[in-house]
């Protein structure tokens, strides 16, 4: 054998000890390792581990993790973020030295998540540069800005009566299955073209309505713009209750972008039951409605982090739509209330209204936007002045009609004119309207133009009505998006438009025969 042979066989060995060397001494490194003592409902309790934090990462056999919550004396009390039967006790339990976080960044577009950031809509793994804290401190005072962009809905009882603006909180309660979750899709629908990211959080929900939201928003092309993070029914409590910080965290980064952003959390309810479930496996003192005391903090942290930026910090928004069911229309109850005080307005669907196919099932009467007219397009402001009113008045005189009381002419008009109203509310779901199409239609309402076409005949005046839209001038449609009021030339020309288009299906009011009888008796000649 060579020399050089032999010494390149010698070198190679001592490179092979040395690293052998090197992994034993990596191997035996001193680390802190714990212990699983129980494992239940979500809940784990472990012991060792003296130097954990708050809420810190923990990681856990078979790919789990968990959140460790409760930081004792003896034991730590942690969330479990996966499934447990996974789990057992004297599992060894190890510290990452960092807090829980989600990844971020424009490959989440189009793609269906859990809060931990694995895809579960089975087109691969998502791989990312960023990863956000769930948990991160709301934006301060200063750093924020007015809210004066809209945030069209596509929905005619909301953008005309309870506008949103983009980075406003708004709330959206009801009993179960009175359209809630509808009016959020809507929403999500009608931003297309609009240049605004989409966060749907599914919280607690069945796999079936899951599905169904997701095809739903495939098929109207909505997926492009938006990111799906779910949690069903069966998951873990420690997944429904990160769920809307993951979520927000995702949207915090489209809003830091300079994006304007749009988060739905379908819905609150869940989230705190969830919250409220884990508290009492931790054996942390009950409140009202053995909820702990905390809950209105849970909720606040994460909606205060819905905002509009300064210009400085480049104007992105984040706008939030919360979702909260109520139990027997009882909107003061304790969870609703919390919401109501926090958020900035609140949408509320009646069942009454619902039973009777006004849909969306919208109470203009209990809904409210403390953005207001605001976070309107000034187009809208001119025209929708006293509609809220004219509703109000119609809704409260249409209650004394029903007791058989003789009515003057005015008080008639007044609740024909209601009726039309509450008729032009109606709206079917998945078909928003545009802001031009909307407008042209409430230019008609407001002008009494409506009033004499019969209200079984209201849908295909509307529809009529829409197809003069396409025939506006493209600097009068201008006019209508820009943000400066519409002048009366242009409300003259719309109504003109609008009264050619309702004309044929006017009903003509009877002439008055000349044979009729003065007080006198005589008859006229």
């Amino acid at each position: 054998m060579a020399t050089d042979e032999l010494d390149n066989i010698i070198e190679k060995s001592f490179k092979q000890i040395e690293e052998a060397r090197d992994n034993y001494v990596f191997s035996f490194a001193p680390r802190e390792v714990g212990y699983v003592t129980s494992v239940s409902a979500g809940v784990i309790k472990i012991s060792g581990l003296p130097n954990v934090g708050f809420e810190e990462l923990l990681k856990f056999p078979n790919g789990l993790s968990g959140i460790a919550y409760n930081i004792d004396e003896n034991e730590i009390g942690a969330i479990l973020l996966g499934e447990e039967s996974l789990l057992n006790a004297g599992d060894e339990v190890m510290r990452t030295g960092r807090v829980m976080d989600v990844p971020v960044g424009n490959e989440l577009i189009g793609r269906v998540i859990n809060p931990l950031g694995e895809a579960v809509d089975g087109k691969g793994t998502i791989v990312t540069n960023q990863r956000y804290p769930i948990e991160r401190p709301a934006p301060a005072i200063m750093d924020r800005q007015a809210v004066t962009v809209p945030m069209q809905t596509g929905l005619k009882v909301i953008d005309a009566l309870i506008p949103v603006g983009r980075g406003q909180r708004e709330l959206i309660l009801g009993d179960r299955q009175t359209g809630k979750s509808a009016i959020a899709i809507d929403t999500i629908i009608n931003q297309q073209d609009k240049n605004v990211i989409c966060v749907y959080c599914t919280i607690g929900q069945r796999a079936s309505s899951i599905a169904k939201v997701v095809a739903t928003l495939k098929e109207k092309g909505a997926m492009e713009y938006t990111v799906v993070v779910v949690t069903e029914g069966n998951n873990a409590p420690g997944l429904k209750y990160i769920a809307p910080y993951a979520a927000t965290s995702i949207a915090e980064y489209f809003m830091e972008q300079g994006r304007d952003v749009l988060i739905v959390y379908d819905d609150l309810t869940h989230h705190a039951r969830a919250y409220r479930e884990l508290s009492l496996l931790l054996r942390r003192p009950p409140g009202r409605e053995a909820f702990p005391g905390d809950i209105f903090y849970i909720h606040s942290r994460l909606l205060e982090r819905s905002t509009r930026l300064t210009d400085e910090l480049k104007g992105g928004s984040l706008t939030a739509l919360p979702i909260i069911e109520t139990e027997a229309q009882n909107i003061s109850a304790y969870i609703p209330t919390n919401l109501i005080s926090i958020t900035d307005g609140q949408i509320y669907l009646s069942p009454k209204l619902f039973e009777l196919g006004i849909l969306p099932a919208v109470d203009v009467g209990k809904s409210v936007s403390r953005v207001g007219g605001k976070a309107q397009l000034p187009a809208y402001r001119s025209v929708t002045g006293n509609l809220k009113l004219a509703y109000s008045q119609f809704e409260e005189l249409e209650n004394y009609a029903r007791f058989g009381t003789r009515l003057d002419e005015h008080t008639r008009t007044t609740i024909e004119h209601g009726k039309r109203i509450r008729n032009w509310l109606k709206q079917n779901e998945l078909h928003p309207l545009s802001v031009i199409q909307q407008l042209v239609e409430l230019l008609a309402l407001t002008g009494s133009l409506f009033d004499t076409v019969p209200i079984e005949k209201m849908k295909d005046a509307e529809a009529a009505l829409l197809q003069t839209c396409t025939t506006l001038a493209a600097d009068m449609q201008q006019r209508l998006l820009s943000d400066k009021q519409l002048s009366d030339e242009d409300k003259a020309a719309i109504l003109k438009l609008a009264a050619d288009a309702l004309f044929t299906f006017q009903e003509k009011k009877e002439e008055k025969k000349d044979t009729d009888v003065p007080p006198n008796g005589d008859k006229k000649v």
